[in-house]
């Protein structure tokens, strides 16, 4: 047994209290798992008086997050604070200085992937995020290590627990209003949502998970980002009933035929019997299909104190290990392709995507319509697999579901551009593509 390994954390919010958790619940077990002792040398944290149910001895509290990174005792930094600043500082100090970090930053690691890696790459550090993507699901070493033989050929991610949990009541017959509010109230969702129900939290995982994939940064900007908060719960319902289909907020990262990657994030409609229809509540769930091992499926859930507390802690396990043995920062924790190679993949543009689509169309109760709808459809060429109509609702507005045959996303945009101008349109036309998972 080596003289032991000892850890800083920056951040003692929900998930940093998980971390003392374990820290005080498991020191044999991370003992044995990682062949040394490990334990917590400081902790830091703008509030260090508040009760959080867990007993520390005060002498490790600082309010000074420089005394964490500069103590010449700390070999391992656990960032916990979120957002970009002054978070990105941190790390990149700790970095510099020869420490090893764990963080569970997804935003930072989207925006700032190049700089971060680079970083740990030059200072001979190791940089490790399971916590990032997917809370306690083992997903990333899964992609680094356990996938490594494969070409990854797509990723379809539930993996934003509070977007899933409002499709989830709203299949029960609430509004997103109300399912929103229920959200909030369990402590689900954020007082302002909008990084959740609006995509971008499920945006920044996709993009950590595509550099994995595809061993290349893609930029925040190459993703196409909706989100659920067009939705009703009668387009959840007509899916089920209609089209024996679920909605589910995806995080997409696919390969092309023709050598692209697609990175998307958006609301789908995925087939009622397959296994990613199953997943609900705050669960998150990941499909990774790889050439050699064909789908693979992780599940589990994707955020909370704990579970994201495990995942923090496996990483200090890795790290931990590595030093003992003497090879931290010897070999990157990831595979890092300088920006240079990264043009070799191109994002595919959202406007080329080819896929079938849903389309809601709320209109007047006219002799017509729907004639009419075809015929602009048709212009652009697309042809209509399957039409709903449902009974009109107040003031004689009625909803139009048209199924189409498979359309490049660029003809369907024009040909609702003109819909939407009509004067029988009452208000904007939903569009969810159907996802063909396998």
């Amino acid at each position: 047994m080596s003289q032991g390994v000892k850890v800083g954390l920056l951040g003692w919010g929900t998930v940093g209290t998980g971390v003392t958790r374990i820290f005080q619940n498991s020191q044999d077990l991370l003992a044995k798992r990682s062949g040394t002792t490990i334990t917590l040398g400081k902790i830091a944290d703008l509030d260090i008086t508040r009760d959080r149910g867990v007993k520390v001895d005060r002498s490790l509290l600082t309010t000074n997050a420089e005394a964490v990174i500069q103590d010449p005792e700390i070999q391992i930094v656990v960032e916990l604070i979120g957002g970009i600043e002054p978070a990105k500082g941190f790390i990149l100090k700790a970095l510099k200085a020869g420490k090893h970090v764990v963080t569970a930053n997804k935003a930072l690691l989207a925006e700032h992937w190049d700089e971060i890696m680079s970083t740990a790459r030059d200072s001979s550090a190791d940089i490790y995020f399971e916590a990032a993507v997917g809370g306690g699901i083992p997903v990333v070493q899964a992609l680094n290590d356990g996938l490594a033989p494969n070409h990854i050929q797509g990723i379809f991610g539930i993996i934003n627990g509070t977007a899933n949990y409002i499709l989830s009541q709203m299949k029960k017959g609430q509004s997103f209003d109300e399912a929103l509010a229920e959200a909030q109230a369990k402590g689900f969702a954020e007082a302002d949502p909008a990084l959740d129900v609006k995509g971008g939290d499920t945006m920044h995982k996709l993009v950590i998970l595509a550099a994995m994939a595809f061993g290349r940064r893609v930029a925040p900007s190459d993703v196409h980002v909706e989100g659920i908060d067009q939705l009703t719960a009668q387009d959840i319902l007509y899916a089920r009933e209609e089209l024996d289909k679920e909605i589910k907020l995806l995080g997409i990262a696919k390969q092309t035929k023709d050598k692209q990657v697609q990175v998307r994030v958006h609301p789908a409609l995925i087939p009622g019997d397959h296994l990613m229809s199953a997943v609900h509540g705050v669960y998150n769930s990941l499909y990774v299909i790889g050439d050699a091992v064909g789908p693979t499926m992780f599940y589990g859930k994707g955020a909370g104190e704990m579970p994201t507390a495990s995942a923090v802690v496996s990483d200090v396990i890795f790290i931990a290990r590595n030093i003992h043995m003497g090879v931290a920062g010897n070999v990157p924790s990831v595979y890092y392709l300088p920006q240079a190679a990264a043009d070799s993949l191109p994002v595919e543009p959202i406007a080329e995507l080819v896929s079938q689509y849903y389309l809601r169309f709320t209109v007047k109760e006219e002799i017509g319509v729907i004639a009419k709808i075809a015929g602009i459809l048709s212009e652009k060429g697309i042809s209509i697999e399957a039409v709903i109509q449902k009974d009109a609702h107040k003031e004689n507005v009625v909803p139009i579901m048209i199924v189409i045959h498979q359309a490049k996303e660029k003809d369907v945009t024009a040909a609702l551009e003109t819909i939407d101008k009509m004067p029988f349109t009452v208000q904007p036309t939903l569009k969810i593509r159907i996802e063909d998972i396998d």
